[in-house]
């Protein structure tokens, strides 16, 4: 085992990692731990753009971009920290173009801006051109430009390592700690892939930006790393989670697969189209049409298959159309996804609409942070020295449903403020001490997984959860269905216990590490079902079809998911604000969920229409 000493350790080398890496790496001694090199982080496949209120081609301002963003999460949006991201976007989206960012241009030399869902004028008017892209790899240009600028700043790397435990000087799963008493993170443990070593790193500030868990889903954009591990990692210490049951279902992922086809196509001029050829969204969105947010698009699509209007031999899914578009103008806005449409389903998008359906995107909930970064402990005492950005954490930005491009912006923003203010904490702390033997749950926890003999193959577990997650918690919701789920999972946890690897090497073991990640995903699995049954209402990515309608009255607050022990008595006292009145018990542990206040400045709650 090695231990390691940083000021600054940083868990994850997406976009929101690598942009707090360069806000603390000029102040103080900083490490960024990755399960992945960095430029093979999933920042690198969003494509459609990062909004900001520039007004490079139309007019524009920060105040119509915020209300956008509180109007698309169906005001569940903390609005004070909309408020935030949308005058910080100006600066974030020029921060990256002196890094040397390649943005497309107008013809005057400026950032170009096209037009996304949900993003209006003058509160909704009309839509508005507020999207600045790179083509359609808006994210991957991202990613190259924070990496090498991290490069050039000498951020120390340890790619390839795998982050399994956070080390606090209390356990908030174990015990209760008093309102006005501290909490303090102290350090993570990490494997290294290469060569099967424990690495213990001791900090002053840890800042998690290890993205989102849409691989809970069988149809799912995520990418196969996307295994919810800081997520589980802070509820498995006794973190809440907050508004786990929202999770975005992006409308144009190709058919079957799930492979993402950007908003940017809509946003250049793709119409939907249902089996009859009809442009349906004139009757769900007729002020903005294909340019609705997100959740309002994916369940039109989703309708328009059930009530058996849907294209194809089987009507299993709509049409994107682009043959009315300029082969040239496809070409050089959106070169990646046309690619896709002839690589996955030979499809030429020039003459052929292209088969599209919603796929499991992007979680709106996570570790609960304030506007600094810092992560929340309960509805308002932090756990200090430690910090959260990115679609790991829940600000909360995006409320019940993110608008596209927020992501990025969400990443640049305050990833950046994660990074300024661990490092100015971490200027003045001092270095905790470690528990005795820091890694000994971790060793443990990998010798037992090897060890054991032969029982349940990881990828079968692993795709029965996704298998009962698509077919129950996806775009329409029921309390039938839900609770089908968390009875199918409550099995797989079961099976899970039986679980062997074929692999018992220490080098480059990764079917030991996949085994590990398929209990992150059990735990965020079951959390976001338990949330969904709790939320007898219908709001942004979470529709209940047995309770259709939005419920200002009882639910406009954030859920509060908390683990604890059932040995240990209620140990959520003290900790959870305003009880949803919701305990689900096991045989060993408990979920209790409590509520967080919305934070609400200007706007105030009105009928969602567009």
């Amino acid at each position: 085992m090695q231990t390691h000493q940083y000021d600054v350790v940083i868990v994850g080398a997406g976009g929101a990692g690598m942009r707090a890496a360069l806000e603390s790496s000029g102040k103080v001694r900083t490490a960024v731990i990755s399960k992945l090199y960095p430029t093979r982080s999933h920042t690198g496949a969003a494509q459609g753009g990062m909004c900001a209120a520039l007004a490079n081609v139309e007019e524009d301002n920060w105040e119509w971009h915020t209300f956008d963003t509180v109007k698309g999460g169906d005001y569940l949006v903390d609005q004070d920290a909309a408020e935030i991201m949308a005058k910080e976007a100006i600066d974030a989206v020029l921060d990256l173009e002196r890094m040397g960012l390649p943005f497309n241009r107008t013809p005057e030399g400026k950032i170009d801006q096209r037009r996304f869902g949900g993003h209006t004028r003058n509160h909704g008017e009309a839509a508005v051109r507020r999207s600045c892209y790179a083509a359609d790899r808006t994210g991957h240009m991202i990613l190259q430009t924070l990496y090498q600028n991290c490069v050039k700043q000498d951020v120390e790397f340890f790619n390839e390592f795998y982050v399994l435990d956070l080390i606090t000087d209390h356990d908030l799963a174990a015990e209760d700690v008093p309102d006005g008493e501290t909490v303090n993170a102290t350090g993570v443990v990490a494997y290294d892939l290469a060569t099967g070593e424990i690495h213990v790193f001791q900090a002053k500030a840890i800042i998690f930006a290890t993205g989102g868990a849409g691989k809970i889903f069988k149809t799912t954009s995520n990418a196969h790393t996307l295994t919810g591990d800081g997520m589980a990692l802070a509820y498995r210490r006794g973190l809440p989670l907050e508004d786990m049951e929202f999770f975005q279902f992006h409308p144009t992922g190709l058919a079957g697969l799930g492979i993402l086809l950007s908003e940017a196509a809509r946003g250049e001029g793709g119409i939907l189209r249902n089996g009859e050829g009809e442009r349906f969204m004139e009757r769900y969105a007729p002020t903005i049409k294909d340019l609705a947010p997100r959740d309002i698009v994916a369940r039109s699509m989703a309708n328009e298959v059930r009530e058996g209007r849907g294209a194809g031999p089987d009507k299993d899914y709509v049409l994107l159309d682009l043959t009315h578009l300029e082969p040239a103008h496809i070409d050089a806005k959106l070169p990646d996804i046309t690619e896709f449409a002839r690589t996955y389903l030979g499809i030429e998008p020039y003459t052929e609409p292209v088969p599209v359906y919603p796929t499991a995107h992007y979680a709106m909930g996570g570790i609960p942070t304030n506007v600094g970064g810092e992560v929340l402990r309960d509805g308002h005492n932090v756990v200090r020295g430690l910090y959260a950005a990115g679609e790991v954490a829940c600000v909360s930005v995006h409320g019940s449903n993110r608008l596209g491009t927020n992501s990025l912006l969400d990443i640049n923003v305050f990833g950046k403020r994660a990074g300024r203010q661990a490092a100015a904490y971490a200027a003045t702390a001092e270095y905790r001490e470690l528990p005795e033997n820091p890694a000994a749950a971790v060793i443990s926890q990998l010798d037992e997984m090897r060890n054991r003999p032969d029982g349940e193959r990881v990828a079968d577990v692993r795709k029965a959860l996704q298998e009962t997650m698509d077919a129950n918690a996806q775009v329409f919701r029921t309390g039938e269905s839900l609770n089908q789920a968390l009875s199918d999972i409550r099995t797989l946890q079961d099976r899970y216990r039986k679980v062997s690897v074929q692999d018992k090497g220490r080098l480059f073991n990764t079917d030991l590490l996949e085994a590990i990640e398929l209990g992150f995903l059990l735990d965020i699995a079951e959390v976001t079902v338990i949330a969904a049954i709790n939320r007898k209402e219908s709001r942004g990515g979470h529709y209940r079809e047995d309770f259709p309608d939005r419920d200002d009255a009882n639910y406009m607050l954030h859920t509060m998911a908390y683990r604890r022990p059932t040995a240990a008595g209620d140990t959520a006292d003290g900790h959870v604000e305003g009880y949803f009145d919701h305990v689900e018990e096991f045989d060993s542990y408990k979920i209790v969920l409590g509520s967080k206040p919305v934070t609400q400045t200007r706007y105030e709650p009105m009928e969602r229409k567009y």
